[in-house]
């Protein structure tokens, strides 16, 4: 009954601006984290951002000062902020979240991913 679903990828050009959203639906007793990560052609895919329950928020350094991310706890939804885009945050952007089930299991979810494309 959980799931994640993503939205908010687009092309834009270099220096421009998107905000990736991320909303978590079901029985939802908890969610311990959220993180967003992202993989291009050929590459690993790689933590860009993700926050704890407790409110802590971490950024990789290619996109430190750069993305911001916030959450609607009312909504069980998070967002990245992503400014200043470069070519090299093209990408295909996933969500990622630890969410306990009402009845009390836990399990990691993927988003089904978002593509981001910065070009001019």
């Amino acid at each position: 009954q959980v799931q994640l679903v993503e939205s908010g990828g687009g092309l834009v050009q270099p220096g421009g601006s998107l905000r990736l959203s991320c909303a978590a639906s079901g029985r939802i007793f908890r969610i311990s984290f959220m993180e967003w990560y992202r993989q291009a052609p050929g590459k690993e895919r790689d933590l860009v951002a993700g926050f704890t329950r407790g409110g802590v928020t971490n950024y990789s350094d290619s996109v430190k000062g750069r993305f911001t991310l916030s959450r609607d706890n009312a909504k069980n939804t998070a967002y990245l902020q992503m400014n200043s885009l470069k070519p090299e945050d093209t990408a295909v952007y996933y969500c990622k979240a630890r969410i306990t089930a009402s009845d009390g299991d836990w399990s990691d979810y993927w988003g089904q991913g978002t593509q981001v494309t910065v070009s001019s």
